[in-house]
C-alpha cells in the first residue's frame, strides 16, 4: 500500500521554522514521508515586526480563549507556549499555508478574530505525543523528548462543521516500524522521532494524511495541573499502587475530589486495574474534559504568565506562528458538544500470540472510524458485515439508587428489538441524566438509540464498558418515566 507522504512546511508554502524551544527541533525531519525535510531556517521578518522570542504585551482574556481550545483538543501543554508570542506574531506578514485563509469579517466571534487575522480553510490533522520520562535526563532538555510516547492523539479540527475528533491511540498498539519489525507504536519516537511517529500512524490508519505534530514531555503535566488550581475529577475505585522501580506510588480515594498535579499524574497511570494501558487512555480522555472545565474560570487569568514560563520548555512542533492564529480563531467558534473523542478499536493480545503484552487493532472497526472521524477511505475497506442496529452491543450501567433499574431497562430494550444487551457493575456516581456513551465511535448507532429510547444524552468518548460497542450509563431521568 502506498505511504501518505506529507509535505514540509516550505512545501507548503510556510517558513519553515518550528515553534519549539528544543535545539532538537531544529534538526528533526518536520513531516511524515519517506525522504526527511531539510533543516528548517528562521521564518522571514515584515518590516517593524517585533522578534518572536521578545515578551509581547498581550491580551489576557484573548490568551485565556486560546489556552482553553488548545485543552479542548488535548495539546493543552502548547498552548501556553504559544501565548508568549501571539502579539509579536500578529504583526507577522508570512507567506500562508494551504489550510488557512485570511480571516474576513462577518464571523462569529468577530471582535476576539479580528486580532488573529486567519482562518482554517480546510480539515488539519494534528498528531499530539506525550513522551515518556527519560532517565537521567535534565528535564527540559532536547533529549528528554526522545523517550517512548506515553500518550498519542491523532486530532482532526474541520472548519467545514466547526468539529474537533480525536482518536486515542493506546501506546501499545502493535504495528510495524520501518527497519524495525513489529513493535509497539510508542516505540516510533524512539526510534525516528516526530517524523518517524507520524509516518507509522499514518501507514496504520489508512494512509491518513498528518499534516502537523505536537510533542510534549509529561513533565509538564503535574506542573500545568497545579498552576490552573487542580482539576475535578471522580474517582471511580480506590486506587493503590507501588512501583518502587518507577519512583512510584498511588494513593487515591474513591469518589468526586480535586486532584493536584501529582495525584492528577497517578490517575492517569494507574494500570492494576485489569485493563492495562486502555484504562489509562479512558482515565486521560476523562482527565481532558476536567481540564477543559477548569479552563472556563476566569481564575486562571492572573496565572497565565506563569503557566507561560513554565511550559516554554517543554514543548516541540512543526506549528508555524500564523498557523497557531488559524487554530486560535477555528477554536473561539467550539462549543462543548463540537468535541468528540473515540478509543481506536481493538483488543488485548493473548498471552499465547506473543511475548509482549499489545492491543490488536479491529481492522472493521478502526476503517469505520476512520471513515466517520477522519474522512478516510482506503483503496480496500474492510467493511463490517451488514447488521441492523438491534445487533449492537450495549452495555448497561446504573448509576441511580434503584437496584432494579437495570433488569427493567433490559426488559424494555429487548421489548424495542434490542437483545445484544448486558449489564455490568453499577456505576458509584449517580448521575442525573443517562449518558450514551460511544465506547468504539458509533455515532449514528448511539444517535438511533438515543432517538428509540427517547431520553439520553450521547456522551462522545470512550470511557465506558470495554466490551461494549454502547455503554448506556442509566441516569435518574430514566425513573421518571413509565414502562
Amino acid at each position: 500500500m502506498k505511504d501518505s507522504v506529507e509535505q514540509s512546511p516550505t512545501d507548503l508554502g510556510l517558513p519553515s521554522s518550528k515553534g519549539s524551544s528544543h535545539s532538537q527541533a531544529n534538526t528533526e525531519p518536520t513531516m511524515t514521508g519517506d525522504t526527511p525535510s531539510s533543516s528548517p531556517q528562521p521564518p522571514p521578518e515584515s518590516a517593524g515586526a517585533e522578534d518572536s522570542h521578545t515578551a509581547p504585551n498581550t491580551n489576557d482574556e484573548a490568551n485565556s480563549s486560546f489556552i482553553r481550545f488548545f485543552f479542548w483538543i488535548g495539546a493543552f501543554v502548547l498552548t501556553a507556549t504559544l501565548s508568549a508570542a501571539l502579539g509579536a506574531t500578529l504583526a507577522l506578514i508570512t507567506p500562508l499555508s494551504p489550510f488557512i485563509v485570511p480571516y474576513t469579517q462577518g464571523s462569529k466571534g468577530e471582535l476576539w478574530r479580528q486580532g488573529f487575522k486567519y482562518d482554517l480553510a480546510r480539515p488539519v490533522n494534528i498528531l499530539i505525543m506525550g513522551i515518556d520520562r527519560v532517565p537521567d535526563v535534565p528535564q527540559g532538555s532536547p533529549e528528554a523528548l526522545a523517550g517512548r510516547s506515553d500518550t498519542m492523539l491523532l486530532v482532526r479540527l474541520d472548519p467545514t462543521d466547526n468539529s474537533v475528533r480525536m482518536l486515542s491511540i493506546p501506546r501499545d498498539t502493535q504495528v510495524e516500524i520501518p527497519d524495525i519489525g513489529i513493535a509497539k507504536i510508542n516505540d516510533a519516537n524512539v526510534e525516528g522521532g516526530a517524523a518517524l511517529a507520524a509516518r507509522v500512524v499514518s501507514r496504520t490508519l489508512n494512509n491518513v494524511p498528518v499534516d502537523r505534530y505536537v510533542r510534549v514531555t509529561t513533565d509538564a503535566f503535574r506542573e500545568l495541573v497545579d498552576l490552573v488550581g487542580g482539576v475535578e475529577v471522580f474517582v471511580p475505585y480506590p486506587m493503590q499502587y507501588e512501583d518502587v522501580t518507577q519512583n512510584l506510588k498511588i494513593d487515591l480515594e474513591q469518589g468526586w475530589q480535586t486532584l493536584n498535579g501529582e495525584q492528577a499524574e497517578q490517575f492517569a497511570r494507574f494500570r492494576n486495574d485489569g485493563r492495562g494501558d486502555i484504562g489509562r487512555v479512558q482515565r486521560q480522555q476523562t482527565l481532558l474534559k476536567a481540564l477543559r472545565q477548569r479552563l472556563v474560570s476566569p481564575t486562571l487569568l492572573p496565572r497565565l504568565p506563569q503557566v507561560i514560563r513554565v511550559m516554554q520548555q517543554y514543548i516541540d512542533t512543526n506549528l508555524s506562528l500564523e498557523e497557531m492564529l488559524a487554530l486560535v480563531g477555528f477554536g473561539l467558534k467550539l462549543e462543548g458538544d463540537d468535541f468528540k473523542m473515540v478509543l481506536l478499536p481493538g483488543r488485548f493480545s493473548d498471552p499465547e500470540e506473543y511475548i509482549a503484552s499489545y492491543w490488536i487493532i479491529n481492522p472493521e472497526r478502526r476503517d469505520r472510524v476512520m471513515r466517520e472521524y477522519f474522512q478516510q477511505t482506503p483503496a480496500w475497506t474492510a467493511f463490517e458485515p451488514g447488521r441492523s442496529l438491534a445487533d449492537v452491543r450495549i452495555a448497561l450501567q446504573n448509576a441511580t439508587d434503584d437496584p432494579n433499574l437495570s433488569y427493567r431497562v433490559t426488559q424494555y430494550l429487548a421489548d424495542k428489538g434490542f437483545h445484544n444487551v448486558y449489564i455490568v457493575r453499577d456505576w458509584p456516581d449517580h448521575l442525573r441524566e443517562t449518558q450514551i456513551i460511544v465506547q468504539q465511535g458509533d455515532l449514528e448507532a448511539a444517535a438511533a438509540i438515543k432517538k428509540a429510547l427517547g431520553l439520553g444524552k450521547v456522551e462522545a468518548s470512550s470511557t465506558g464498558d470495554l466490551e461494549s460497542e454502547l455503554t448506556i450509563r442509566l441516569g435518574e431521568d430514566w425513573l421518571e418515566r413509565e414502562f
